[in-house]
């Protein structure tokens, strides 16, 4: 599904975000990625979702060479992704539902449609019962979750989340790994970047990051 044959980024002479690294994810796979801030983890992902492109090597996602892809055919990749950053950035203008909905409307979904997987998306999260709510009235846990609902809501077969638990609570974030967790356990692939030992250790494949470079202890 994903496979990176000796990527490097560099972004100036002296300056790496990832050197060297080649790694295989399969199908249905669940992955997390852990190192300090600044070993890669967050360019490794974006350059899954060719927010990125690499320097060198070559990086190939569910049979594309993402380097080649033309602009054009970005916004086609990306419908097979969902995309969970560390910052969620919800829409604070509108309802929870509909900033769950909005990247199906934006495709050219029915809104009859986008409105009911929405509804689903929410539901798998435990928010439906507050789809009607600003984003601002809902806890950081909440907010996060709405994020998972709405990078699910298109079906992805990929999901990238960049430390989805950061800045959250024992519970809040337990709840937020579980939802990825059930994804995963109906065959969607995913990559978790983060710091949370507590995560890790029950992780069962962890590829460590130091300075740009796979570490000892990746498996």
């Amino acid at each position: 599904m994903i496979e990176f044959q000796a990527v490097s980024k560099q972004y100036s002479t002296d300056a790496y975000a990832l050197r060297d690294v080649s790694l295989n994810i399969d199908k249905g796979e669940l992955v997390y990625l852990a190192g300090p801030s600044g070993a890669g983890k967050s360019t490794l992902l974006k350059m899954i979702a060719a927010i990125e492109r690499p320097t060198s090597g070559r990086v190939i996602v569910n049979g594309h060479d993402v380097g080649r892809i033309k602009r054009a055919g970005v916004p086609f990749l990306r419908r097979n992704i969902g995309m969970i950053l560390q910052q969620q950035r919800l829409l604070s203008d509108r309802s929870i539902l509909a900033n769950v909905m909005l990247s199906l409307l934006v495709t050219g979904a029915p809104r009859a449609q986008a409105e009911q997987r929405a509804r689903a998306a929410l539901d798998k999260v435990g928010l439906l019962d507050r789809a009607n709510a600003n984003p601002m009235e809902l806890s950081g846990g909440e907010q996060q979750r709405v994020a998972v609902a709405r990078a699910i809501v298109n079906r992805p077969q990929i999901i990238l989340a960049d430390e989805p638990t950061a800045n959250l609570d024992r519970a809040a974030a337990d709840r937020v790994i579980d939802a990825l967790r059930a994804f995963n356990s109906v065959g969607v692939t995913c990559m978790i970047s983060t710091h949370d030992e507590q995560v890790l250790d029950s992780a069962g494949r962890v590829i460590r990051l130091e300075h740009g470079q796979m570490a000892g202890g990746a498996q």
